[in-house]
């Protein structure tokens, strides 16, 4: 039988090691971790979501496809009430709010874990606050489901050099990355930000002179975005 998971969640599994231990939080219908553990990709699945509902129907999936003896299950808000022993901690389908207030709940986290974090929206202000509490983002590429772009990154907690306020809109490794989708997602940033910059231009507001600085910054890197330069 197969898996329906959407192209969102194939990539956070690309990102998963062979042997990882792997904690799916917002677990929902199960289905990424039973994907991993039917590729012999993760070697043992903890599945928590906050809702029983949707814990229940993950525990039904496993069952279903044969999963049920490498995954345990945990109601739970966040990571706060699951144990520690695992290696990957995935996080998909949740705002940038949402993924901080996880995040900051259990700062253990931080600690000696990776994290695969797919953010649907303001993913600027997770950047932001994953540099800004001395989390690494190690790797990070671009998906399309539907019409929208989404980011998947690694993030570790070895910061060496925190990121520019532009760097929250496109990070290092993104740009490393080179994802077919960048110059897509990077038009959709810089028009967005443009039209915010107008607005604040109109009104007179006083972070203008900083949104306008990023605005600059963004396109300078139009250059390296669209394969023109190094």
């Amino acid at each position: 039988m197969k898996i329906p998971l959407s192209d969102r969640l194939l990539t956070c599994c690309s990102f998963v090691r062979p042997g990882d231990r792997v904690a799916d939080i917002g677990c929902d219908h199960g289905y990424l971790g039973i994907h991993l553990l039917k590729q012999g990709i993760a070697s043992a699945v903890i599945a928590a979501d906050v809702n029983r509902r949707p814990l229940d129907s993950a525990l039904r999936n496993a069952m279903k496809y044969g999963t049920r003896d490498k995954m345990r299950f945990y109601l739970s808000d966040g990571a706060v009430s699951i144990p520690r022993d695992f290696d990957v901690l995935v996080c998909a389908g949740m705002g940038a709010d949402t993924m901080i207030s996880i995040l900051t709940a259990s700062p253990w986290l931080r600690e000696g874990y990776r994290l695969i974090l797919q953010c649907q929206s303001k993913t600027p202000t997770l950047r932001r606050w994953l540099s800004e509490h001395g989390c690494r983002i190690c790797r990070e590429t671009l998906v399309k489901d539907g019409k929208f772009i989404y980011s998947v990154m690694e993030v570790d907690g070895h910061l060496e050099c925190p990121l520019t306020p532009a760097q929250w809109y496109l990070s290092p490794a993104l740009l490393a990355d080179a994802s077919v989708h960048l110059p897509e997602y990077y038009r959709r940033i810089r028009n967005g930000l443009a039209l915010n910059v107008e607005g604040m231009r109109r009104c007179g507001d006083e972070q203008l002179e900083v949104y306008q600085d990023i605005l600059d910054q963004l396109t300078q890197m139009e250059d390296r975005i669209y394969g023109n330069g190094s």
